[in-house]
């Protein structure tokens, strides 16, 4: 899901049609690597966000905006100073790589007319957003990279401006057929470099490898449009192909030269595959959109909010992920000592075979060998010598004794560490699954409660705004998915009646899901549906099928003293779903 050249040519086309010529109202810093600048154009108002974020860095047209920090970071006020009511003049491209020019005009301090300029670096960890003056001097940037960071290149204020050509790449914009006809077939032998031979690769791979501003998929589609397959090494290629692949290859930059751009969505078997800001014809299921800062959104907005959620969830994650290696290691201690405990039954034979025949044993022996009665086999006693035979026996009923009250007191932690290691392994996954910092909330809360977590002193208990999923099934049966363990609680226990349907993944922490049932039976479609929900907000949702259980609400017991979500049941069935939550609405 890469934001390619290619994506970063339809944004910059849009931009260009829609806010140059815009002045900039608003300059926001809500995260401190984002930028939101509201522009007013010709009497409609856009919001532009820039962000570096190292595992989402990206640029497009936005119509939700955040709150912003009570102080704005220094970045956001110097481009305050500089680009206050500034007026768009141009968006570039240069060379088709990840990166975005933004011209502005402005009046200075002494009322006379300057450009400033703001570089947009969407270059994954290398991300930057770097404010220069008229001669590509550094003014600051988002970022500051010093030489301690990168000896390649510093951006700090006063230095200039350059981007590092660490990876020569071709522009495909402006490639021939000839130099396409001659990289290719130069590429059909094994090189050497470093005393080391390379083979080969793949024909969609040497176009994404030599041409900068191509995303895989890309190259995939390019491919097989040609007629070629992704596994043909560039070494096999024909004339033929070839030929067909330098056409295919034109006409896609042809469009991309002729502004033709058509963002889609690309699906697999209902799962979201990719995006494009072009038509790839090989990929039937597909959904296209107006603009590409509406497909954007939509596609990386609930990306944008689980990378944010997993930051702001890092303490929390840290603390149960230590719990759950302390709890881990003593069930490891404990089981090796359970371990140990197999022998008590042996030491009590011995005692009681040492009493039995005791009369007609000598003291002082190093072993005794006698019927088992038991079993009715011969069986060898160690003995210790310098004890009698009474004594010996006496010795065995006090090891037996021993490892008797160990293996009741082991088997006692080990259930209780066992479920402990279940509820902070749910804990896990209702992190995983949390969508908002409201959520967030909710698990600490579980995790004070629990003893794993101590509330700051004179802190009050928060209010709980955090809501279970609701979704709508195909049929138009209600359906609630607990975000976490209260909540999971919730659902089952408060909203859901005696009659309506429970599902939850099978041994394994997760969701409990609930279908309010009504009147009638429930069809098939249903059961599927909200099964294929309690998979996709599990901690297994990565399988490509997830055993569910699945029974009545009042089949489900809860255990006095139990954790939070933790139920038993006897009664249910069964059956295999596919993590996913295609046909359902969520309110």
């Amino acid at each position: 899901m890469a934001f390619d050249g290619i994506t970063i040519a339809s944004v910059v086309q849009e931009l260009n049609e829609k806010i140059v010529g815009g002045r900039i109202l608003k300059i926001a810093q809500p995260e401190k690597d984002e930028l939101i600048i509201t522009v007013k154009n010709e009497g409609k108002q856009y919001r532009l966000l820039i962000s570096a974020d190292p595992s989402l860095p990206l640029i497009y047209l936005t119509e939700d905006n955040k709150p912003s920090p009570l102080t704005a970071p220094t970045f956001c006020m110097l481009l305050r100073k500089h680009l206050q009511n500034a007026k768009f003049i141009s968006f570039s491209q240069p060379d088709f790589e990840r990166i975005v020019r933004i011209e502005f005009e402005h009046l200075n301090e002494m009322g006379d007319l300057c450009t400033k300029t703001l570089i947009v670096e969407l270059m994954g960890r290398y991300s930057n957003i770097i404010f220069v003056d008229d001669k590509d001097v550094i003014v600051d940037s988002i970022r500051r990279v010093s030489s301690a960071v990168s000896s390649v290149r510093e951006v700090l204020p006063g230095r200039e401006y350059f981007l590092p050509k660490v990876l020569e790449k071709k522009n495909p914009m402006i490639e021939t057929r000839e130099n396409f006809l001659g990289m290719m077939r130069a590429g059909d032998e094994a090189k050497e470099a470093d005393g080391k031979l390379i083979k080969p690769t793949p024909v969609f791979k040497a176009i994404y490898m030599e041409y900068t501003g191509i995303a895989p998929l890309v190259a995939k589609s390019m491919c097989l449009n040609a007629g070629i397959s992704l596994d043909l090494l560039i070494s096999d290629i024909d004339d033929a192909n070839l030929d067909n692949l330098w056409k295919i290859f034109n006409e896609t930059f042809d469009k991309v030269r002729n502004g033709q751009f058509e963002p889609t969505i690309y699906y697999e078997d209902g799962v979201v595959l990719d995006y494009a800001s072009i038509d790839l014809p090989d990929i039937s299921e597909k959904k296209k959109y107006d603009t590409i800062s509406e497909l954007l959104f939509i596609f990386y907005s609930e990306k944008n909010i689980v990378s944010r959620i997993r930051q702001r969830s890092y303490d929390i994650r840290r603390v149960v992920q230590n719990a759950i290696d302390r709890t881990k290691k003593k069930i490891d201690i404990q089981e090796k000592q359970f371990e140990d405990t197999a022998k008590r039954e042996t030491y009590k034979i011995y005692g009681e075979l040492l009493n039995a025949y005791g009369y007609s044993l000598k003291d002082g022996e190093k072993s005794a060998e006698v019927l088992n009665y038991y079993d009715n086999q011969m069986i060898t006693i160690p003995l210790d010598p310098m004890y009698s035979v009474k004594d010996n026996a006496r010795k065995y009923f006090d090891k037996y004794g021993k490892l008797k009250r160990t293996y009741e007191a082991l088997t006692t932690l080990m259930e209780e560490n066992k479920k402990e290691l279940m509820h902070l392994e749910s804990i896990m996954t209702s992190l995983d699954i949390a969508r908002s910092e409201d959520d967030l909330v909710q698990i600490k809360e579980e995790l004070i409660d629990s003893g794993y977590v101590r509330r700051r002193r004179n802190l009050k208990k928060p209010k709980i705004t955090s809501k279970p999923f609701h979704y709508i099934s195909s049929a138009g049966y209600d359906i609630y998915v607990g975000k976490n363990n209260y909540q999971n609680e919730e659902i089952s226990f408060k909203l859901a009646s005696g009659k309506d349907m429970w599902f939850h993944a099978k041994n394994a922490p997760g969701s409990h899901v609930i279908v309010k049932v009504g009147d009638g039976e429930l069809p098939d479609s249903v059961y599927e549906e909200a099964a294929s929900l309690a998979a996709f907000y599990s901690s297994v949702k990565d399988q490509d099928k997830v055993e569910i259980d699945y029974t009545a609400r009042k089949n489900l017991k809860k255990p006095a003293g139990s954790a939070p979500g933790f139920v038993i049941y006897h009664t249910n069935y069964s059956m295999m779903a596919t993590p996913s939550t295609k046909n359902l609405k969520q309110v």
